[in-house]
């Protein structure tokens, strides 16, 4: 019998090696930009073409290779960071297991050019597909510039997965941000179709985060600082008022590279839980140095997920370093006023005098009569002015439809039980359920879902046709987004118009509304957007919705009424005649239910 197990080419290795380390054309950038930052570059050049996929060419003034350093950087496992495993635990630079280059030019047709500081001549390497195709001298700058070509071209089945450009130049956008973010002082560019979209000179960290994301953010961030024996913690935090809807300003550094940890960031959030608004999340910049040995960075091939030694130490001084931020800057928790209209106590009246609640009453004191000027005083009669606020939760119940006599024959309780319009029993429930009857018996609503199921249905038929109608604002508003949220708002915009917003672009990240949907008005569009773009970033992992149906979902989810909304009984008939008028009434966008029908059968079985 032959052997069966052979040893793979190096060619097919590199590609497997390949779809851990490089996804997509952001994960080239990453490990481009990486090794860029490592050959001590104080200028770098990012040129992308088609989102990535027909270029992306990074040009840095660093160090630069010789000739054979041009050659071996392609190999396997070839890299200048680690010379033993000892190294692995103090590791200060990024690009260090040495298979990003092999694994990029396995899957693209790769060109480098690079020149030794203080030499005359460079190298030029052509490699496609990990076969070297030209090795010659060249005229270059000092420094190297790698243009990734064509990514994918030999592995169609993973370029077919790819998302449209959109998508994928907010990803790319993600990796330059962040790297630019931890590398202040290095002077960063990014272009895109020869579009500039990043030009950073050298600055420090605050100025940075705002070059990046606007100028906004410079009155919204407070310094953080915390400095142990263990570790030191630098960076900001973004004042609790500005807190957004979306996720995205959420930034940790670990010795100079980008990581995530949900364990640190539940420690922001729960040193912030006081003050932050409902449904935001934090805004934060935060800078984490710590001995490498307290750290390993080599449990993921991207290397954006670590482990320290003592995730307790670093939780317990993250969280009070972000406190006592909070305490310097007076940012106390606020009151939450957000209550139920029933419970809602109406302003005081010009004029009308304060009164103690404290101050001793004679006993014979009725809280409910009338003020002595009043004629009632003398009658002894008690003003009801006011009273009907405490039964806003039931004074949709119609008066005929108090109970009957038990004596009654059966004709008037077949008659009672007739559902005409005019004797429909309908009621809400605490502002969040109707409850209505229908011939075989009583049904409960959602309220808010149920709204949801109509905005969508109406936002989708809009969005399918080529009407803009919108309610115009009397005072535009001005709304603001990071870069990425930019990207996203312009390529939606054509859909937001047929949905109702008239909006314009004033700036590179600033926009203008005008207009708004019917019933969105005198809202603030800023959190409205942000709530839209949320949802709607949640919803692209689901396979079984276009763009349309998306965004018709983020925005129905995003502007139905909230619970605890008390409705009138004409509210209350309106918002069921038009779910009933929809094409699906049980079911709201998000897949869960609407109504419950409970049947006279159902009922009577209650009362056995």
């Amino acid at each position: 019998m032959s052997d069966i197990i052979h040893r793979l080419p190096e060619s097919v290795a590199n590609q497997i090696a390949a779809g851990e380390v490089i996804q997509r054309p952001a994960s080239a950038l990453k490990e481009l930009l990486e090794n860029a930052v490592d050959a001590g570059a104080s200028d770098i050049r990012v040129i992308i073409k088609d989102a990535g996929k027909t270029l992306i060419q990074v040009t840095d003034n660093g160090c630069g290779m010789t000739e054979s350093d041009a050659m071996n950087c392609f190999e396997r496992h070839a890299t200048s960071k680690i010379r033993e495993s000892r190294d692995l635990f103090a590791i200060r630079t990024l690009g260090f297991r040495g298979e990003a280059l092999a694994s990029i030019a396995a899957i693209a047709q790769v060109e480098l050019k690079t020149r030794l500081t203080g030499e005359e001549m460079g190298t030029c390497v052509n490699i496609e597909g990990s076969k070297i195709i030209r090795q010659a001298p060249c005229q270059c700058s000092e420094g190297t510039s790698i243009a990734v070509k064509n990514l994918f071209f030999n592995v169609p089945a993973r370029r077919n997965f790819l998302k449209s450009n959109t998508a994928e130049i907010r990803h790319l956008m993600d990796e330059f941000q962040r790297v630019a973010l931890v590398n202040p002082q290095i002077a960063m560019h990014l272009f895109h179709n020869n579009k500039p979209l990043f030009q950073l000179s050298p600055a420090n960290r605050k100025e940075r985060i705002i070059a990046i994301l606007g100028s906004q953010y410079k009155e919204r961030l407070l310094p953080v600082e915390q400095v142990t024996q263990e570790v030191s913690i630098q960076g900001y935090i973004g004042k609790p008022e500005f807190a957004k809807k979306t996720r995205g300003d959420q930034f940790f550094f670990t010795n100079g590279r980008f990581i995530r940890h949900p364990y640190l960031h539940h420690a922001v959030e729960s040193a912030m839980s006081d003050v932050l608004p409902r449904d935001t999340f934090p805004t934060y910049f935060l800078y984490i140095d710590i001995d490498p040995s307290m750290i390993d960075v080599n449990i993921h091939p991207t290397k954006t997920e670590v482990n320290f030694q003592d995730n307790q130490l670093i939780y317990a001084v993250l969280r009070s370093a972000v406190k006592q931020t909070l305490g310097k800057f007076s940012i106390t928790p606020t009151l939450d006023f957000e209550v139920e209209q029933s419970f809602d106590i109406g302003k005081t009246r010009e004029g009308q005098p304060i009164v103690n609640p404290f101050e001793r009453k004679p006993s014979d004191y009725n809280p409910f009569s009338t003020p002595s000027h009043s004629s009632a005083s003398h009658t002894g009669r008690t003003d009801s002015r006011g009273w009907e606020k405490i039964y806003e939760g039931i004074r949709s119940f119609p008066e005929d439809t108090a109970p009957k006599e038990l004596s009654g024959s059966q004709e008037e309780e077949e008659e009672a039980n007739t559902d005409s319009e005019s004797q429909r029993f309908i009621a809400q429930f605490r502002g969040r359920y109707i409850v209505t009857h229908v011939k075989s018996g009583l049904v409960l609503i959602n309220q808010q879902k149920a709204h949801q199921r109509v905005l969508y249905e109406k936002f989708l038929k809009r969005l399918e046709g080529n009407s803009e109608a919108s309610q115009q604002e009397l005072f535009p508003q001005n709304v603001s987004f990071n870069s990425n949220d930019s990207e996203l708002i312009q390529e939606l915009t054509p859909y937001l118009r047929k949905a109702g917003f008239n909006i314009n672009q004033l700036g590179r990240n600033t926009f203008i509304i005008n207009g708004t949907p019917s019933g969105s008005e005198k809202q603030d569009m800023q959190s409205i957007l942000e709530g839209i773009l949320e949802t709607y970033k949640n919803n692209m992992n689901d396979p079984g919705l276009d763009q349309r149906m998306n965004l018709a979902r983020a925005m129905a989810m995003r502007l139905s009424m909230k619970p605890g909304k008390f409705l009138e009984k004409q509210e209350m008939e309106n918002l069921i005649n038009e779910l009933f008028s929809c094409n699906v009434t049980g079911i709201a966008p998000d897949g869960e239910k609407i109504l419950v029908l409970l049947s006279m059968s159902d009922l009577e079985k209650m009362f056995k």
